[in-house]
């Protein structure tokens, strides 16, 4: 059975930053695509970042230059730096894999059940 879990959410100040992890089990490994999508209250889910087998990654304009994503294959694990964090990057925050596709768009085949960040001005 598959399982992402996210971690490392919480309330922050503006300017503030988070780091948060998402921890895959079952047959998730380093030849997946892995990303990071967002929700915020009464919008559609939007893809944050993504990053695929190779390492590459890809952002989305609101977050370039402040979110970091990155991946360790040893731990299993996906994590995103957020730094410089604004109001309208409240939201809550879910990983997701998917063995062929790395866009949001195209589904995803694994999700994990969401962390909230929540940013105050």
């Amino acid at each position: 059975e598959v399982q992402l879990v996210e971690s490392g959410g919480g309330s922050v100040q503006a300017g503030g930053s988070l780091r948060l992890s998402c921890t895959a089990s079952g047959w998730i490994d380093s030849k997946y695509c892995m990303a990071w999508v967002r929700q915020a209250p009464g919008k559609e889910r939007d893809e944050v970042a993504f990053i695929n087998s190779d390492g590459g990654s890809n952002y989305a304009d609101s977050v370039k230059g402040r979110f970091t994503i990155s991946r360790d294959n040893d731990k299993n694990t996906l994590y995103l730096q957020m730094n410089d964090l604004k109001p309208e990057d409240t939201a809550m925050y879910y990983c997701a894999a998917d063995r062929w596709n790395c866009y949001y768009q195209h589904g995803f085949q694994y999700w994990g059940q969401g962390t909230q960040v929540t940013v105050s001005s």
